[in-house]
């Protein structure tokens, strides 16, 4: 546990910071008032997400390997959050959904077919629902966990290390 001490604090953090990122959006009316805004807007939040894992990754750095660091220890250092996060995933989006803002989806679903995005309500309903979130946050969460910790690696690790 000692070896991933640093991992799991920062996929705390990032979980933490996810949930804050939804706080935020539903304050802001992104999943009701202006959710014709929600599909770009929500796209802000990478810029977090890939701060969260160069700070993680500079920490692993500095704290673990004593400065010298080179891309496969980065890179495993993300996979190792990344797959923290995912586990947690469904979790996470349960609290989104249920706890957070649970008029999100109602409010989508209404959206979706009155700007023709789908075609029906049931073809609305059957994208839009906490089962089919709870699958694409876990997918999703882990693609982009290991497309970001094999990048992210590429800039945090000493570069004479390789």
């Amino acid at each position: 546990m000692e070896k991933i001490k640093i991992e799991l604090k920062w996929a705390l953090i990032f979980i933490g910071m996810s949930l804050l990122w939804m706080v935020l959006e539903k304050m802001l009316g992104l999943h009701s008032t202006h959710i014709d805004k929600h599909m770009y807007l929500t796209n802000l939040y990478a810029i977090p997400a890939i701060l969260v894992y160069v700070l993680a990754l500079k920490d692993k750095k500095k704290n673990y390997y004593n400065g010298d660091m080179s891309y496969k220890q980065g890179f495993i250092s993300g996979l190792i959050i990344t797959i923290i996060v995912t586990v947690f995933a469904p979790l996470t989006q349960w609290i989104i959904s249920t706890v957070i803002t649970p008029e999100y989806f109602p409010n989508v679903i209404a959206h979706s077919v009155e700007t023709g995005y789908h075609n029906s309500l049931e073809e609305a309903e059957a994208y839009f629902n906490l089962k089919s979130y709870i699958l694409q946050a876990t997918v999703g969460t882990f693609i982009m966990g290991v497309i970001t910790s094999a990048i992210v690696g590429l800039f945090v690790r000493t570069k004479s290390n390789g």
